[in-house]
């Protein structure tokens, strides 16, 4: 699945972002909207991780998708 996909099914996926990233409220989630770098920056500051450490989870993440 392409990012594109999840934009367009972002409440579809909510749910799937919300169990592998459990931190993220469902405030945050709402806000991402299917924006990639947003969900990254939120990762970043939730998590402390570095933006290439988030960009991989991001891209693995897609891969199981």
């Amino acid at each position: 699945m392409n990012w594109d996909q999840i934009e367009g099914k972002w409440k579809e996926m909510s749910g799937s972002v919300k169990a592998k990233w459990g931190e993220l409220t469902d405030d945050e989630i709402a806000e991402i909207n299917g924006d990639r770098e947003a969900l990254e920056g939120k990762l970043q500051a939730k998590y402390g991780k570095t933006k290439e450490e988030v960009k991989a989870e991001v891209d693995a993440f897609l891969e199981n998708s």
